[in-house]
Formats: C-alpha cells, structure tokens, sequence
C-alpha cells in the first residue's frame, strides 16, 4: 500500500504551499490530462492517467511509495474521496481541497448558492436529474459526457429554464454563457461542465436562507393533504364548488394516494385529471417533479394558481388522455383521477413504479383493478369512508365513500 495518499483540488489557480509540497514528493501521481501536464509533477513519478477511479484506486493500493491524487474543485464533494475511502481500497487520505467547481460556477454567474440544489447527471442518472431541475428552481448540475447540457435541454422539453453553461472551470479555455434551455441543445459543448439551471419560482419576496439547498422563497406550510380550499381558496377559481368538492377532492382520499405513491426528490409525478391542483401541489411539496394533465383549460389555470400560492413549480398540460400522455416524459409514479380503464391501460404501459386510481362504483373499481393486474402490478383495493363530524354537536356534516385502487409493479426489485 502507498506510504502516503494526498488528494489535491485544482480550481485553476496555482497549488498551494501544501499541494506543492506533497506534490514535489510524489512518486505517482493520477489525475485527467490536464493534471498530470502541470509543471509542478515530478518528472521521475509514474503518472495515471484518471479514467476509472476505481482502477486508479487499485494501483494506488499496490504502490509502494508516496501517491497523490489530482481533482478538479473540491475533490470532497462529489469528488474522488468518497472511492478511495471505500472499504474495498482501504486507503487512508489528506486532502489539500480547492473551490469546488459548484462554487465557482455560481460566482462566474454573481448568483448566491447556498439555496441550490446540486445534482450529479451520468447516462444512468439523467432522467432523475432533470426532474430535479423540473421541480427546483435553482439547481447545479455536474455533467458528464452523454449527460451534457444538450442532453437536459432536451429532456427539458417544455419547462422554460434560463442555462449558464460553466466550460473548463480554472483552465485558459474557460467559457460561460447564458441562453435559456430551448437553444441548449444547439450547441457542441466542451467536457468538464457545470449547468446552473435557473427558473420555475413562483415569486414572493425572498427570505433569508437557514437550510442549505432549500428555496427560501416557499412558504412554510405545516402539513400535507390540507382541505381543498388551502389550495383553492374560496372566491378563486371558477367559483364553482362542484368543480372542487367531487370524490376525487377529499383530503383523507388524498392522503391515502400520496402515502401509496410516496413522491420524492428525483420522481416525475403524472396526476391525471388535477381538477383543482390539490394532489399536484402537495406532490410537489414533497420535492418530486410533476406533470398536472386536464382536458380542461380552467383546470389547468386553477392548478397554476395554486402552485404559485404555495410556492411551488409545476408544468400542466391541456389535453384528453389517454393520447396526451403519449408524448410526456416517463413517470415514476401516476394518480388517476379521471378517465377510467382505458387511461390505467396507457398508464401502466409507461411502467411506473406506482399507480393509484380511484372509483365510485364496485363495478367500476372492479375494472380498473382488473386493468392493473393485466398491467404487471401487484393490485391493492379499499373501500374509504370519511365523515366529517361538527364539533360543536358532533353531527354529521358531510360524507365521502369511495374505491382506492393501487398498484405496484411487480417487477419492480424495491418494496
């Protein structure tokens, strides 16, 4: 095993007195080619060149003498510390850190940070980043290549967000530049980059931070499932209280949906048939991105106005299903709440882990249970009866019985 392991940060700027100490000891040095053609590498030092961490981390392990590791930015975060501390290398390290490419993209754009959301995007990866970048309106995204800023723009598709694009942090050929998402894609960018994605606020004053990675400017609502009118108040809206008061409106029955497709940071949320945008919302609020589906403008417009009263992003389209969803990005999770067997068929033909639908006759929860098990989905049925009781005499104010469907796919290898 190497006598001593050192793992230096290179934001560009010349190495420190103790990079250049530990450096001018190395008797092998890894990094990417730009590393090892810094003047400050030994001549007699065998040189690796950074491809597979872990590969790199195998040859550090077999050498006997003294390695050091060169890494762009702070190579703590998200960097190549966390391999070779892994159990299988056993290796032992100091680290000499440096601005981490994050940091310095957010001070090229002038643009506080402490309120982003940093995310990682691999080809395996993608997908759940550009949901994060879908649902927060301030995110750092590391790229790789496959994983540029093309590759997000395009999957982007529809959700306007402002790009600036770091190129080569730290190097002579550094670059950034500002264009909105939808000319992203037009471009051939150079490797390594940093995306800062920036949009989808919902307005409101902003408030001094205390949580790393949060928007401040979300308001701070205690609860989930809330009664409808916290997500539309009355006097909003069509002013219509059947559009907000149908089965599909209940706070219980809501809850019992959220808790079944559990939404979270990295999801993409179909909710079909969003009516007034309560289940939208509250998805929402729990970090995941979503797509509210209505073929009904008004609906569409009242889901608008209540992510923006909460303080969250979200994209609505306006259209029929099933054959709107064709052309939606794939979801992790669905709530049906309108269209019946025909929408669970195209549903679960899209392979999300999770579906609940819901019904107000036997016969029709019949079906549309029979309609995910044919999907592959292992099928759970309740019947859900809520009173609402008055507290002054504990009479009965107003009743809801409804169906609540809920698949899991059964290829699906977590619980």
């Amino acid at each position: 095993m190497a006598d001593r392991v050192t793992v230096i940060g290179w934001d560009g700027s010349p190495l420190t007195a103790a990079g250049r100490s530990a450096l001018s000891a190395a008797t092998l040095v890894a990094g990417a080619a730009h590393h090892l053609a810094l003047p400050e590498v030994p001549p007699g030092a065998e040189r690796v060149r950074l491809g597979s961490v872990d590969l790199a981390a195998r040859r550090i392990a077999g050498h006997r003498g003294t390695a050091v590791v060169l890494a762009d930015g702070d190579p703590g975060f998200f960097g190549v510390v966390r391999t070779l501390r892994a159990p299988e290398h056993g290796l032992e390290v100091e680290v000499v850190p440096a601005v981490s490419s994050v940091a310095a993209a957010f001070a090229r754009a002038g643009m506080p940070w402490e309120d982003a959301t940093t995310v990682v995007a691999h080809q395996r990866t993608l997908r759940r980043a550009v949901n994060v970048c879908r649902a927060h309106p301030k995110v750092a995204v590391l790229t790789s290549p496959g994983a540029g800023p093309a590759e997000l723009a395009l999957l982007l598709e529809g959700v306007h967000r402002t790009f600036v694009v770091c190129e080569e942090l730290g190097t002579d050929r550094e670059q950034v530049s500002v264009l909105t998402s939808d000319k992203a894609a037009d471009h051939a960018w150079r490797n390594p980059n940093v995306v800062l994605v920036i949009g989808g606020t919902t307005g409101g004053t902003p408030a001094a931070p205390w949580l790393s990675g949060q928007d401040p400017s979300a308001p701070p609502v205690r609860g989930w499932a809330l009664p409808t009118e916290e997500y539309e108040p009355r006097g909003h809206g069509t002013g219509d209280p059947a559009a907000r008061t149908g089965a599909g409106e209940d706070p219980s029955l809501r809850a019992a949906q959220l808790a079944r497709l559990g939404p979270r940071v990295g999801d993409l949320v179909w909710d079909v048939g969003c009516a007034g945008g309560a289940f939208a919302v509250d998805a929402a609020r729990f970090g995941a991105a979503v797509i509210a589906v209505d073929t009904d403008p008004t609906a569409c417009a009242r889901t608008e106005q209540a992510a923006r009263r909460h303080g969250v992003p979200l994209q609505t389209v306006q259209g029929r299903a099933p054959h709107v969803l064709e052309n939606l990005p794939e979801p992790d999770v669905v709530r049906i709440a309108a269209g019946g067997v025909p929408v669970v068929t195209a549903c679960t033909d899209r392979r999300p882990e999770r579906i609940v639908a819901h019904a107000s006759t036997r016969d029709e929860a019949e079906a549309v249970g029979a309609a995910l098990a044919d999907g592959g989905y292992t099928v759970e049925s309740l019947l859900l009866q809520t009173v609402g009781l008055d507290p002054d005499d504990w009479s009965e104010r107003e009743r809801s019985v409804v169906f609540l469907l809920s698949g899991r796919r059964t290829d699906h290898p977590h619980p």
